[in-house]
């Protein structure tokens, strides 16, 4: 062997080390990143670290959520001075989402699967304001009467006109004769005795006292990794920052059931009103009980799911046997607003109806269909149904969030719902002339355009 060729071997035995030394650390580079069910539990940045990361991409991921509102509805305010919520606040007018190059009557006409290859279905699963971060997040609306409730690294997406009234009408079974019990003001700590001291029993006044009490939550808390600016006489959320008045003020967030964060649903805030017909709580998990809601959303809804993170932030754990007891009662007697038009069936006057209406009724009986799922008096089926809307567009990364399946959803009460803006479980359908388009396309139901008017006409009745 020459000193040539013994120097080339001394050399690819040194290749061949420096591989075997390095290739793990190589590898190591190039994995995806992990996946896991759970949270940082031991934060090792401090409060003024994680605020600073926030601010640095709250305005770029703001900016792209809204091009991606803009792309797909129409933002200016549009409403009705003749309807009106229970509570005053005129009702927002459709159809919002905005159509890419084909009309409704085009689409009306086409089959699932030549708009999912077009790409023109209007009502997308619809993301949250920043998908990557998630929690509870409240509408200016009400951040101006609780200042607590703002969060320094996001603002609230939707436009006021579309959601409901910051303070909404309250209605007891117990007390029909009383009307409206609110008047106007937003039950809060500082009021609700003075308001329900002699309406309630003792039982649903602490009832109500501990849902409009603050309890930690994944985003309101004392740790490092909060999103409100101060801890200090602001620990914490209530039940009632939600469900205003025991309805809703179109509030959102992300549920706690699903992982990884990129398929978790935006979830809008449901009201309350005429739980005690329910049987089904919450939009997927199917919890039998309001009782069992109440603890489930405790125990880790309010932590995103995490129960380390719920550990260590302060999780509330509410005693069955009394607590959730008197929550529950008072929940069991808020009211659907009562409605003129309706006889004790929950049909339709036909003496007090418009011909209109009563087309609407027709339709939601018969082509339409709705009362497949929605038969009267409550408008609801009290049962979960997969519309399979993924047949219409396809599963693709939006602003953080995966346009996949929804899987089965829970039916809600049609009963009230020109006070609930906006609708689907994730709030894509911003007025009732979207629900009439959004399930025109997926049942395929053909319906001309005076039918689609006649239906928003029945609706408003209820």
């Amino acid at each position: 062997m020459n000193k040539q060729q013994n120097i080339l071997i001394k050399l690819i035995g040194i290749c061949i080390m420096f591989v075997v030394v390095t290739a793990p650390s190589v590898i190591f580079a190039q994995q995806e990143k992990i996946i896991s069910s759970y949270g940082p539990t031991n934060q090792t940045e401090t409060f003024d670290q994680i605020k600073a990361a926030r601010m640095a991409v709250k305005s770029e991921r703001a900016k792209q959520h809204m091009e991606l509102l803009n792309s797909r509805y129409d933002l200016s305010k549009k409403t009705t001075a003749d309807v009106v919520m229970s509570g005053g606040k005129p009702v927002p007018v459709g159809p919002t989402a905005k159509l890419q190059g084909v009309t409704w009557e085009e689409l009306n006409e086409m089959t699932p699967e030549q708009i999912k290859e077009k790409g023109w279905f209007p009502y997308k699963p619809l993301p949250f304001a920043d998908h990557a971060e998630g929690g509870m997040l409240f509408p200016e609306m009400i951040t101006k009467l609780l200042p607590r409730l703002v969060r320094f690294d996001l603002d609230f997406d939707l436009p006021e006109y579309i959601l409901p009234d910051p303070a909404p009408a309250i209605y007891l079974t117990t007390r029909p004769d009383l009307g409206d019990v609110a008047k106007g003001r937003l039950i809060t700590i500082n009021n609700y005795y003075e308001i329900f001291n002699g309406i309630l029993n003792p039982k649903q006044l602490e009832g109500l006292r501990l849902l409009v009490t603050q309890f930690p939550q994944q985003q309101f808390n004392a740790t490092e990794d909060r999103r409100t600016d101060r801890p200090d006489g602001m620990l914490g959320v209530t039940c009632f920052d939600c469900h205003a008045n025991g309805h809703t003020n179109g509030a959102n967030h992300l549920v706690g059931d699903i992982r990884p964060q990129e398929f978790r649903h935006r979830i809008e805030t449901p009201t309350l009103r005429g739980v005690n017909i329910q049987r089904l709580f919450g939009s997927q998990r199917a919890l039998k009980t309001v009782e069992d809601f109440t603890e489930f959303e405790q125990r880790a809804a309010y932590f995103d799911g995490d129960i380390c993170m719920a550990a260590k932030k302060g999780v509330n754990i509410l005693e069955r046997g009394s607590q959730v007891h008197f929550m529950a009662e008072f929940l069991a007697i808020l009211d659907f607003p009562p409605v003129s038009k309706l006889n004790i069936y929950g049909k339709l006057d036909q003496k007090m109806a418009t011909p209109s209406e009563l087309r609407g009724e027709a339709l939601f009986n018969g082509k339409a269909q709705c009362a497949s799922c929605h038969p009267e008096p409550y408008y609801t089926d009290n049962s979960m149904h997969d519309l399979k809307a993924e047949r219409f567009y396809k599963q693709e990364l939006a602003n953080g969030m995966m346009m996949a399946h929804d899987g089965p959803i829970k039916t809600f009460p049609l009963r009230g719902i020109k006070d609930s803006p906006p609708y689907m479980h994730d709030g894509r359908c911003f007025t009732l002339e979207d629900i009439v388009e959004y399930f025109n396309l997926i049942q395929q139901l053909h319906l001309k355009s005076e039918e689609k008017k006649d239906l928003v006409a029945f609706m408003r009745t209820l």
